[in-house]
C-alpha cells in the first residue's frame, strides 16, 4: 500500500470534517478550493438546470434530481474507488498521483457535455446531433475551466477529454476510463443508488454498495476492474439492480410514451433548429424554445403533451419483446429511427384505413430499442487464494442468464402508442395491432 494517493486533498477529505457539502442521502462530499472552483464555474453550475432522469419525473414525480448532484456523486465514488484501488501494488504500478488527480477531475466533469434529454436525442443518431462527449470538448475548452484547470490541478482539457474519450492507447489512460464506464464503474455505483432513492424506488439501491467498493481490485489484464471472490454477491446484485432499474423507471411504458413523444418531436425539427445553439441551455430555455421552433404545427402538440399546462401523454396499445413475438421483434427493435418513422406512419394509414377515418398526424408512434445495445455483464472474479479470475458469468447463473440473454430484448419491448385525444376510437385489441404492424412490416420490406 502506499500513502501517495491518500495525500491527495480530495481523497484525504473523505476522513475529515472540514470543508463537506451534502448530498442525498446523508452523504458527505470532500470540498477542496480546487473542487469548489469547477464547482462554482458556470459550465458546471448548467448541470443544476439539468434534470438527471428527464421525463422520468412526469411517471415518478420525485425524480428531479440533477445532473450537479449526480456529479457530485460520482466525484465522490471515485475518492472511494481510488483509496480501495491503491491498496493493490498494480494499481500503484500503473496509476500515479498525476493519473489519480485527473480521473478525479473528469469523474467531477463527467457530465459536462450533457445537455437536456441527452440520452433520447443520441438515440435518433441523426447526423445533427452529435454524441455527448463531443460537445463535452467544447464545453471543457471554456476559458473559465480551462484556467481553473490550468492554475489549480496542472491539468490540461485536453488530458480530461483524453480520460472521458475512451479511445486512448495508453494502458494507465485506458484504465481509468474504465473505471468511469465500466461493468463496475462510477458512474453506475452513484446514478443506481440515486435515481432509485429520489424515483422512491429501492430497486437501484438493492445490493451491498459497500461490500462491493471494498472488493474491488484490478483485472486479469489491469486494464479495468475486478472483484474478488468476497464481492460476488454484491456484484450479482448489482447487475440485477441494474436490470431492475431499466424494467420498472428507465424503460417503464409511460416514460417511454413520453420518450417517443419527445424523440418524433426531435426528429420532425432536426433540419429546421440551430442545434449547436441548444446544447449549451439548462433545460427550461431548452423547452421553451423547442417549443418556440415548433411554431404551431401538430409537433407543438406533441410537445404541449410532455411541458403543457395539462399532461397529454400517449397511451399504450400493444407490447411485446422477442419472446412475444420473436420475428416481429427482430423486424423493428434496433431498427434506425428513420425507420421507425416508416413504420409508424404506414401503421397509421392502416389503422385509419381500418377506421375509416383520418388519424391527425402523429398519432401512432412506434416505439423500440435503439441500435446501441447496453454493455454486458463482463466482471471478473478473482480469487483471493489462488489469484486466478473467472467470469462472474462462469459461476453465477443469474448473470449467465442476463449475459447469455442481452436483457435489452426482454425489457426494451416494442411498444405502440396511441394520441390520448383518439386512444377511445382506436379500440383494436393488441392482437389485431400486432397483426396490422406485422402486414406492415411485410409489405414495407417487400417494397423496399
Amino acid at each position: 500500500m502506499t500513502d501517495s494517493i491518500y495525500q491527495i486533498p480530495e481523497v484525504a477529505g473523505l476522513d475529515t470534517c472540514q470543508g463537506m457539502i451534502r448530498i442525498p442521502n446523508q452523504l458527505n462530499v470532500p470540498l477542496t478550493d480546487r473542487v469548489q472552483a469547477i464547482v462554482d464555474s458556470r459550465p458546471f453550475r448548467r448541470l443544476a438546470r439539468i434534470s438527471q432522469l428527464g421525463l422520468v419525473s412526469l411517471v415518478y414525480p420525485g425524480a428531479n434530481h440533477s445532473r450537479f448532484e449526480h456529479s457530485l456523486g460520482v466525484y465522490r465514488m471515485s475518492l472511494l474507488f481510488l483509496r480501495q484501488l491503491s491498496r493493490w501494488p498494480e494499481f500503484n504500478r500503473l496509476i500515479s498521483v498525476e493519473l489519480a488527480e485527473r480521473f478525479i477531475v473528469a469523474a467531477l466533469l463527467h457530465d459536462i457535455g450533457h445537455w437536456p434529454f441527452c440520452h433520447p436525442m443520441e438515440d435518433l443518431q441523426l447526423p445533427q446531433i452529435p454524441r455527448h462527449e463531443e460537445f463535452a470538448r467544447q464545453m471543457l475548452s471554456d476559458l473559465e475551466i480551462s484556467q481553473i484547470l490550468r492554475s489549480q490541478w496542472r491539468i490540461s482539457s485536453e488530458q480530461v477529454v483524453e480520460v472521458l474519450a475512451g479511445t486512448s492507447d495508453n494502458p494507465a489512460i485506458r484504465l481509468l476510463q474504465s473505471l468511469l464506464s465500466g461493468p463496475v464503474d462510477v458512474d453506475k455505483l452513484d446514478y443506481l443508488y440515486r435515481d432509485s432513492l429520489h424515483a422512491g424506488v429501492a430497486y437501484g439501491g438493492n445490493f451491498d454498495q459497500q461490500r462491493l467498493l471494498d472488493s474491488l481490485c484490478l483485472n486479469a489484464n489491469s486494464d479495468g476492474v475486478a472483484v474478488t471472490s468476497k464481492g460476488k454477491t454484491a456484484a450479482e446484485m448489482m447487475i440485477f439492480a441494474r436490470y431492475v432499474m431499466f424494467s420498472e423507471v428507465y424503460w417503464h411504458h409511460t416514460v417511454r410514451a413520453a420518450t417517443a413523444m419527445l424523440q418524433r418531436s426531435v426528429y420532425e425539427l432536426s433540419s429546421t433548429v440551430d442545434w449547436p445553439s441548444f446544447f449549451a441551455l439548462d433545460e427550461a430555455t431548452f423547452v421553451r424554445q423547442l417549443q418556440e421552433a415548433a411554431g404551431d404545427t401538430s409537433v407543438r402538440t406533441l410537445l404541449d403533451g410532455l411541458f403543457g399546462e395539462k399532461r397529454l401523454l400517449y397511451k399504450r396499445i400493444d407490447e411485446f419483446n422477442c419472446l412475444e413475438s420473436p420475428s416481429l421483434y427482430a423486424a423493428i427493435a434496433h431498427s434506425s429511427y428513420p425507420r421507425l418513422v416508416d413504420v409508424s406512419k404506414h401503421l397509421q394509414q392502416q389503422l385509419s384505413n381500418k377506421m375509416q377515418e383520418d388519424l391527425p398526424p402523429h398519432a401512432i408512434l412506434v416505439d423500440a430499442a435503439p441500435a446501441k445495445l447496453e454493455v454486458e455483464c463482463n466482471i471478473q472474479i478473482r480469487s483471493p487464494k489462488t489469484g486466478a479470475y473467472q467470469q462472474l458469468a462462469d459461476v453465477s447463473p443469474v448473470v449467465k442468464t442476463l449475459a447469455e440473454s442481452q436483457f435489452d430484448h426482454y425489457v426494451k419491448r416494442v411498444r405502440v402508442f396511441v394520441s390520448p385525444l383518439i386512444c377511445e376510437k382506436v379500440n383494436f385489441p393488441p392482437k389485431a395491432t400486432r397483426a396490422i404492424l406485422s402486414d406492415v412490416i411485410n409489405a414495407m420490406d417487400h417494397s423496399s
